[in-house]
């Protein structure tokens, strides 16, 4: 069966602010309160898909969600009009407001994992929305991704997220890596948790559990033989690793780890090679990143391994790298060697900027949620889930229009921001085609 990966990134949204709400995100945490800029934000996000799109990878687009989520301020006992809970919530509990005016459905690695239709009995896609309930400004997104993407793949079976439990907290793709010889024949889907049961041993809180692993799993109705479960080196949760595509990055046959990625190390990159070759007849070209060419800490400073790993449209493997790896010494090293070498299953290195998202912690794997689709299933996406380059004009044209250029930690209480946002998006969902998917179009 004949298959294309569909690379589907987040749009940045209006409220994108440096709020440093993610505990062991080394890099959000040193963004915290500073001053962003959400219109270059957007539109790095938009160069970098356009950047996709000329390698020959379709493209689609993930809308931002209504934020601020007055919806949710309410819920936790801020009342009156938009104004007065804006104002009441920045007064009493700031921190609670920066968590529901984040953008933080722009990382779409984390907005669902995604089974091919080849992969299971039923022929059909299989979607299973993220709860993300380690964190609350997280936490908020489920119910309008579960939406937009029953909109965008009219045809999926798009499962509701997992119960919202600590036990069976699920982080989405970016803990997800499904390996094959071609997009469209068998594969070996490798999950990586953090956590077993009650067990902590590191200091930030692992997100993703093996409990929800294995319920992802069962809800793709994927065999046996095509899972392998993998443990999260406690080292690297430490480092900064609060995903495992911060320290790992997988495309066909190919796997680029750390050494320090898995806990088993040496013997968890064995068994998916064992499974890789048992289902999809093809050996795993696994590069394995020792500490002694790039330390741990560089590895996550840069987000080397949160690179897009594509097939671009002439064949050609290629690494879509942030613009960091170039300001790291041992990762510039290893990324100038890495195309010479035979050993190295990367054909070129493609650098792109998107330093607005990658100092809230999220490079080019981060922003965005890879989808499998054949021919006839991208026939039936909704009309306007795909961009090409004139989509791709009009897009940056709203972000101009719509986005500011500086946002501090007050502006988030700004009733006009929240107005201008609701703008953005009730023009955004006109131009793909998506209807009303906002509590404010209700």
């Amino acid at each position: 069966m004949t298959a294309v990966e569909v690379n589907f990134d987040g749009l940045v949204g209006p409220t994108h602010n440096y709020a440093g709400l993610g505990p062991g995100n080394l890099a959000s945490q040193r963004s915290r309160a500073s001053v962003s800029d959400p219109r270059s934000a957007a539109l790095e996000g938009l160069a970098k898909m356009r950047r996709m799109l000329r390698l020959g990878v379709p493209q689609g687009v993930l809308p931002p969600h209504e934020r601020p989520d007055t919806g949710a301020l309410r819920r936790m006992g801020f009342a009156g009009d938009d104004a007065a809970v804006l104002a009441d919530a920045a007064r009493r509990a700031p921190d609670v407001l920066a968590a529901c005016a984040s953008a933080s459905a722009m990382w779409a690695a984390n907005a669902a994992t995604v089974r091919p239709g080849g992969d299971g009995p039923d022929g059909l896609v299989h979607v299973v929305p993220a709860n993300l309930v380690a964190a609350l400004h997280r936490s908020l997104e489920a119910g309008t991704t579960t939406r937009v993407l029953r909109r965008l793949l009219p045809d999926a079976v798009v499962h509701d997220p997992l119960p919202p439990s600590t036990g069976t907290g699920d982080e989405g793709a970016a803990n997800h890596t499904r390996l094959c010889a071609e997009y469209g024949g068998p594969a070996v889907h490798v999950f990586v948790h953090g956590i077993e049961g009650d067990r902590q041993v590191t200091r930030f809180r692992p997100r993703q559990t093996l409990a929800a692993s294995r319920a992802v799993a069962r809800l793709m109705d994927l065999p046996g033989q095509a899972v392998v479960h993998v443990l999260q080196a406690p080292e690297a949760i430490d480092a900064g690793a609060f995903h495992n595509d911060v320290v790992a990055v997988g495309d066909r046959d190919v796997l680029l780890a750390h050494e320090r990625a898995f806990a088993g190390g040496a013997a968890d990159v064995a068994r998916i090679a064992a499974a890789v070759e048992a289902r999809c007849g093809v050996p795993l070209r696994a590069v394995v990143v020792r500490e002694a060419e790039i330390p741990l800490g560089d590895a996550v400073r840069s987000y080397l391994f949160n690179s897009q790993l594509v097939r671009a449209g002439d064949g050609r493997t290629v690494l879509v790298a942030p613009a960091e790896v170039r300001e790291v010494r041992s990762v510039a090293a290893w990324v100038a060697a890495a195309v010479a070498d035979p050993a190295i299953p990367v054909d070129a290195v493609e650098v792109v900027d998107v330093r607005q998202s990658m100092r809230n912690g999220g490079g080019p794997a981060c922003l965005r949620l890879r989808v499998v689709l054949t021919d006839a299933e991208r026939a039936r996406l909704a009309s306007g889930a795909l961009v090409d380059e004139a989509r791709l004009d009009a897009l940056e044209d709203w972000v101009r229009a719509h986005h500011r250029d500086r946002l501090t930690p007050g502006d988030l209480a700004d009733p006009a921001l929240l107005e201008e946002s609701r703008t953005a998006l009730d023009e955004l969902t006109a131009m793909l085609g998506l209807g009303a998917v906002y509590p404010f179009q209700r």
